[in-house]
């Protein structure tokens, strides 16, 4: 019999401080003394879903406009003065949050947050830059139809999580139309503030000077109302949608119900995944791709905005198989109820706990483990109970999963020539 391989034993001692300042700052710190670098994180529970229905894509606009220019420095400054001292950031706009990624040695750590704080806090959104961003992401929507899966994407998101939560973060054509420099700054000052702001920190840090820097950076950030943290609140409805274009290839994504973070059924979910499509020993490339031959590409995954769960698989096949390839990808996903064995359960968990304790423990992992926390739970929870949830998933627990899933209430979206019958 296989067994699981990988020891979880040195989680149990991991050290988190969280705390709600007086700024309305939420903070929170995995402290790692014996670490070389800090992984900071920023997040605005502010994104996508929080968007004007006839402004689609503003939100990602803000997010792009805060460091072309703030009231010290113009964006050429802004981006010298992070380099001068080596400090590597970027920024990202989900469905419910805005984030900024910082990595940094633990000297520039106060420099690191300061300059953050410059571009959240008072940014001047220089009005020719705005234009030519605007203009950059109309140009970007058009090319859209020339990348089938981004089109696959965009549509399947749309039927998946409605109209709300479903948004192309390009937002349309129509909708950029409408949105100028005045707009751009106020959709900033209406959903940026201290009370939406979530920081975690991971590494050498001193929580105490770590959180009193914060609440002076931040204290005069649009307020310390707290906001932003419901869960998400769409219904998944099935149904059908194809986008006719004329391609070689047939794009094909399926999604059903999946599990919540934090509930039982998510850890066998990820296990699940990692059976489906845990890479070359994967049932869907073995089954789909290697025996069969009908696909160039297949996958299985899972996303979770907070509170819910979603499934997906995918495939790129011809039109002359899509038929075929459909009817495969749901054998496949109604056969894990009743043939999966224990040499997979276990190859899958392996792998998960194996790179859990790996690329997760980097310290940018941790950091950004300790921000999803605080989004799903409003708690550090750290690596080692994730592990010990996956460690505890047994092959019984998994085929009972994989017959409750929802399989009658599929959407089902197709990107080429031929609509599925």
């Amino acid at each position: 019999m296989s067994q699981t391989l990988i020891s979880t034993d040195r989680w149990t001692d991991t050290e988190f401080v969280h705390r709600v300042l007086e700024s309305g700052v939420e903070f929170a710190a995995d402290l790692l003394p014996e670490r070389q670098t800090v992984s900071i994180h920023f997040r605005v529970l502010s994104g996508t879903a929080d968007e004007p229905d006839e402004l689609g894509g503003i939100a990602g606009l803000v997010e792009e406009m805060l460091p072309k220019g703030t009231k010290r420095f113009d964006g050429r400054k802004l981006a010298d003065e992070f380099d001068m001292r080596g400090i590597k950031w970027g920024g990202s706009t989900g469905r419910q949050s805005t984030l900024f990624r910082v990595l940094c040695l633990p000297e520039f750590v106060h420099e690191a947050v300061e300059l953050i704080a410059e571009l959240l806090c008072a940014p001047t959104f220089p009005k020719d830059k705005c234009a030519v961003a605007i203009d950059l992401a109309k140009q970007s929507l058009r090319r859209l139809r020339d990348e089938p899966e981004d089109v696959l994407r965009m549509i399947s998101q749309r039927q998946v999580f409605g109209p709300r939560f479903g948004r192309w973060g390009g937002g349309t054509l129509e909708s950029l139309e409408r949105i100028d420099r005045e707009k751009i700054e106020a959709h900033w000052k209406r959903t940026f503030a201290a009370g939406r702001l979530q920081v975690c920190a991971a590494g050498p840090i001193e929580a105490d000077a770590f959180a009193d820097l914060l609440d002076q950076t931040f204290a005069d950030f649009g307020g310390g109302a707290t906001g932003g943290r419901e869960n998400a609140d769409f219904t998944l409805q099935p149904g059908r949608v194809h986008e006719s274009q004329k391609l070689e290839q047939e794009y094909i994504c399926i999604s059903l119900p999946g599990a919540a973070r934090g509930t039982d059924d998510f850890a066998r979910e990820q296990v699940l995944i990692g059976v489906l499509s845990g890479g070359m020993s994967g049932r869907l490339f073995t089954e789909v791709r290697e025996k069969l031959g009908l696909v160039y590409s297949v996958a299985a995954w899972h996303e979770q905005p907070r509170g819910k769960g979603v499934m997906h698989l995918s495939a790129s096949t011809t039109p002359e198989r899509c038929e075929k390839t459909f009817e495969t990808l749901l054998r496949e996903l109604a056969r894990l109820s009743k043939d999966l064995t224990e040499v997979e359960v276990e190859r899958a968990k392996n792998a998960i706990l194996a790179h859990a304790q790996t690329e997760d423990d980097l310290t940018r992992a941790r950091g950004a483990t300790l921000s999803d926390d605080l989004f799903h739970f409003g708690k550090p929870v750290g690596i080692g109970p994730r592990l010990a949830a996956i460690q505890a998933v047994s092959l019984k627990a998994v085929r009972d999963y994989a017959a409750r899933l929802q399989r009658d209430k599929l959407c089902v979206a197709t990107v080429g020539e031929k609509q599925l019958s």
